[in-house]
């Protein structure tokens, strides 16, 4: 079994449906991207898988996520344990108001780890991994506030990662960024998408077509149609998914 699957899951809003019952499994070690217009339920949908939704008042969700075959929705599900397995990279950076440093070495620390040096090698090591260590290693100890916008998503993916989670949930993650930066970002997620399950929800069909080995189309709050990226870009079987890949709906 993948590390994620999902069983007849949907959501609604007192009374208004986020998404409809929904059954897939994600693919392990590839990019899932998932994508749709806006207001389908792609952000709602990943927001479940990480529990999340549960801070969205009148949200009641119905059906199971399964982690590592363990149903999330279960009485008793321990939240912190959870979300250390599944890291979050949300749309704007969200900096801690701290260093560079103690931005990285955040999650080690509430999870135990306290020897300076194991900090450095983490710190060190997933600077690194996200590509932003040769900017910012001469100025750890500045606050994170300082770098620009680009420079702050790439230290969010480091602090994501430092917590050592097995999936990542990319939640539209270059949409406030700049091109280049926007870049920096994929090369990221194309380099780490060997060693984690990443889901990707995106609104641009070309990031989709760079990145994506998988794909999730929703539409109306109906996951519509699934597959290979190959396959569902060159040969969609739904007249929705082919209207929405010509670009005939948006």
């Amino acid at each position: 079994m993948p590390h994620v699957a999902v069983r007849d899951l949907s959501v609604t809003y007192e009374g208004k449906i986020g998404f409809k019952s929904t059954t897939v499994e994600i693919p392990d070690a590839c990019i899932t991207a998932v994508i749709g217009p806006s207001g389908c339920g792609k952000s709602t949908f990943l927001r479940c898988l990480n529990r999340l939704i549960d801070n969205t008042p009148g949200a009641r969700v119905q059906g199971e996520v399964l982690i590592d075959g363990t149903n999330i929705y279960d009485p008793g599900t321990d939240l912190s344990a959870l979300r250390k397995k599944l890291g979050l990279l949300s749309q704007r950076p969200q900096v801690l108001p701290m260093s560079i440093y103690d931005n990285v070495a955040y999650g080690p620390r509430i999870h135990g780890t306290r020897r300076r040096a194991e900090l450095d090698d983490i710190v060190r090591k997933q600077l690194e991994v996200a590509g932003l260590w040769e900017e910012v290693h001469d100025r750890l100890h500045q606050p994170a506030r300082q770098l620009s916008l680009g420079q702050q998503q790439r230290l969010c993916l480091a602090r994501g990662l430092a917590v050592e989670p097995e999936v990542l949930l990319c939640d539209e993650p270059t949409a406030s960024l700049d091109p280049v930066s926007s870049g920096h970002v994929e090369e990221r997620l194309i380099e780490l998408k060997s060693e984690y399950t990443i889901v990707l929800v995106t609104h641009m069909l070309r990031q989709a077509h760079r990145l994506a080995d998988y794909v999730l189309f929703m539409y109306m709050g109906e996951l519509v149609e699934e597959g290979p990226a190959d396959e569902l870009f060159s040969n969609p079987r739904d007249e929705r998914t082919r209207d929405y890949v010509a670009g005939t709906i948006s």
